[in-house]
């Protein structure tokens, strides 16, 4: 059995949505990406959306929001940041906010937002 167990990418088989290293003697990381399922949406609706996608990997790891650490959030216009900040802040629970950074990048036709997380497994 692996100590890292792997969720492919649904299109992209050869890369992963989701991976988790589990450590020997307990703990570890879970790593996710995400972007909106619904690509008609404005940056506050992606956004609400990537997040859900982020729920769901947590919650089958057995995790929930405070157990992120670190969250890279690319956008393909960095004049969004207000309204993605707004539709975060709503998600994320006070005082349990995650080291982050926010960069503009190219994407593909229609994504808006792709957030990257890192999350603590409990020991």
């Amino acid at each position: 059995m692996s100590d890292i167990t792997r969720i492919p990418n649904k299109t992209l088989p050869s890369k992963s949505s989701v991976a988790i290293y589990r450590l020997p003697g307990g703990g570890g990381f879970l790593w996710a990406v995400a972007t909106s399922p619904d690509k008609t949406l404005d940056i506050a609706g992606q956004t609400l959306g990537a997040l859900g996608v982020l729920d769901r990997y947590l919650k089958d790891a057995g995790l929930d929001r405070t157990r992120i650490v670190k969250a890279e959030i690319v956008v393909t216009d960095h004049d969004n940041k207000p309204e993605f900040d707004r539709a975060w802040a709503s998600w994320m629970p006070d005082g349990f906010g995650p080291v982050r950074s926010f960069v503009q990048s190219v994407m593909p036709e229609g994504d808006l937002v792709e957030i990257i997380i890192t999350a603590a497994l409990t020991a």
